[in-house]
C-alpha cells in the first residue's frame, strides 16, 4: 500500500482488536469543479459493510476529501463502530487531522472542526495515509458519484485536477 509518513506502524496493528477500516477519497474535475467522494468501510474481519458516495456539486478537491471523511465518521457513529482507522490518499487532510499542518483555508476549517468533533466521540480514531493505488475502490466510487452528478451514466470523463 505505501505511505508518505515515516516511522508509522503498519495498518495491521490498527485494524486488530475491533477496528473498522474506512478507505475514503474525494475529487473534483477542475478545482473547483464537479466534485464527489467515495468510501468503503470494512468491519474488523475485513468484510465490506458499507460503500458510500455522493455528488457534491461544484467544490474543491480538498472539500471533497473532507466530505468523504465526514461521511465515514457519521457512518461509524450511527453504526456504533467505536474504533475507526481512516485511510486516505490526501496527504493534506491526513496531516491536518493529525495536527501536523494547520488548517489555513477558511472554507475547510469548519469541515476540519466537525471531523475533529466526530472523531473525538469514538473510543479510538486513527488516520493513515496511502498512496493513490491503495485507495482504488474509494476513488472509483468518488468518480461514479461525479459521473452521476454530471449526468454521464457509466461514461467516464477525465478532465481537470485531482488530489
Amino acid at each position: 500500500m505505501g505511505n508518505l509518513f515515516e516511522n508509522e506502524d503498519d495498518l495491521g496493528t490498527a485494524v486488530a482488536g475491533g477496528w473498522y477500516t474506512a478507505y475514503c477519497d474525494g475529487g473534483a474535475r477542475g478545482n473547483p469543479g464537479p466534485a464527489g467522494y467515495g468510501a468503503v468501510i470494512e468491519d474488523p474481519q475485513g468484510q465490506v459493510v458499507a460503500r458510500l458516495n455522493e455528488f457534491l456539486g461544484k467544490q474543491t478537491n480538498n472539500y471533497a476529501e473532507y466530505a468523504g471523511l465526514l461521511a465515514v465518521l457519521e457512518w461509524a457513529l450511527k453504526n456504533r463502530a467505536r474504533r475507526l482507522c481512516v485511510v486516505s490518499d490526501s496527504e493534506l487532510m491526513v496531516r491536518q487531522m493529525k495536527g501536523r499542518y494547520k488548517v489555513k483555508n477558511a472554507g475547510l476549517r469548519p469541515l476540519w472542526e466537525e471531523a475533529q468533533r466526530r472523531a473525538a466521540r469514538l473510543e479510538d480514531f486513527e488516520m493513515r495515509h496511502t498512496l493513490r493505488g491503495g485507495n482504488k475502490e474509494a476513488d472509483k466510487l468518488a468518480n461514479e458519484a461525479m459521473d452521476k452528478g454530471q449526468g454521464l451514466g457509466n461514461r467516464r470523463l477525465e478532465t481537470g485536477n485531482r488530489d
